[in-house]
């Protein structure tokens, strides 16, 4: 192969191997992303539940009849 080639080749054998690097910090941030967000949607319909069975029972006060009777 003449200089010209070999360098080219050894140019896009270079921005591949920092592409795979790349791919790899990608992959791992987006795992990373997906475990999080999994946990703030187990927090959010945690308390979700919460708030509407405080709403609950808030709407339930007023019915109570008062301790004398």
């Amino acid at each position: 192969m003449d200089t010209q080639t070999d360098s080219r080749l050894t140019a896009i054998e270079t921005k591949l191997a920092y592409l795979e690097d790349f791919m790899n910090q990608l992959q791992a941030v987006t795992v990373e992303h997906t475990k999080t967000i999994e946990v703030l949607k187990t927090e959010n319909q945690i308390l979700s539940g919460r708030l509407h069975d405080l709403i609950d029972s808030l709407e339930e006060i007023p019915n109570r009849k008062p301790p004398h009777y």
